[in-house]
């Protein structure tokens, strides 16, 4: 069985308006790439959170292709949650990249985004280079959040959260996995947002709001160096 947690304080969960500051200091300071390793054009497939679209991704794939990546959004509109038209067209999104380039894609999920890239992984761990979950719910407990009422209503018909079947989910796909994470969390408890301990997975924490890791300079931090690390190794 998971852990039962609670969500997040409404201290944190009302913090998370600190997300708007943070826009607002990336809108006049960028995302501080300057200093940051380069990439020499790998694909990145960033995939947005509940309720959010390639807007919200935005500030971090510009990041990453000022960086020299190839960066793309999902190109679904909101995220409301998964259905079989979903990831169809996510499978076949991951498949064109990776024959457009030759070469694996790296997967970078928001929150239920990352779970989304680490079962993408999990399905076809040939074509991912490794996976970076941004306050992603991948661990102890599926409800420990504030977003499962309003995840209930625009998924009715959805049965509650299957516990074994998110246990199953637990053990990260094979392939290198970053979990980034922020004990400020507002909204999914941050325990939740963390790997086990194992040689292909690393927790990385950063300061800031959950709301705001797309536009986090230490989330591209943590991602461009993991993604010139990989590249490093792989041409040794």
């Amino acid at each position: 069985m998971t852990d039962k947690l609670a969500p997040p304080s409404l201290r944190l969960l009302l913090g998370e308006s600190r997300a708007m500051m943070a826009y607002g200091r990336y809108l006049l300071r960028g995302m501080g790439y300057r200093q940051l390793p380069r990439g020499n054009g790998e694909p990145v497939l960033v995939l947005p959170g509940f309720g959010a679209s390639d807007v919200s991704t935005r500030p971090l794939r510009k990041g990453l292709a000022q960086l020299g990546y190839t960066s793309y959004g999902w190109a679904q509109g909101t995220n409301l949650g998964m259905n079989r038209k979903r990831k169809s067209l996510l499978v076949s999104q991951l498949q064109a990249i990776h024959t457009r380039h030759g070469t694996p894609v790296a997967l970078v999920g928001w929150s239920l985004g990352g779970v989304f890239a680490r079962e993408l992984a999990r399905a076809f761990p040939e074509q991912v280079s490794q996976v970076f979950t941004l306050g992603s719910p991948i661990n102890r407990d599926p409800e420990a959040n504030n977003v499962t009422a309003l995840f209930k209503l625009f998924n009715p018909n959805r049965q509650n959260p299957d516990h074994d079947a998110f246990q199953a989910r637990i053990t990260p796909p094979p392939v290198p996995c970053t979990a980034i994470y922020t004990r400020d969390d507002g909204i999914v408890s941050w325990p939740c947002c963390l790997e086990n301990d194992g040689p292909n997975t690393d927790n990385v924490e950063v300061a800031g709001t959950h709301v705001g890791l797309p536009w986090n300079p230490a989330v591209l931090a943590a991602i461009a160096e993991r993604l010139a690390r990989y590249d490093s190794e792989r041409d040794k």
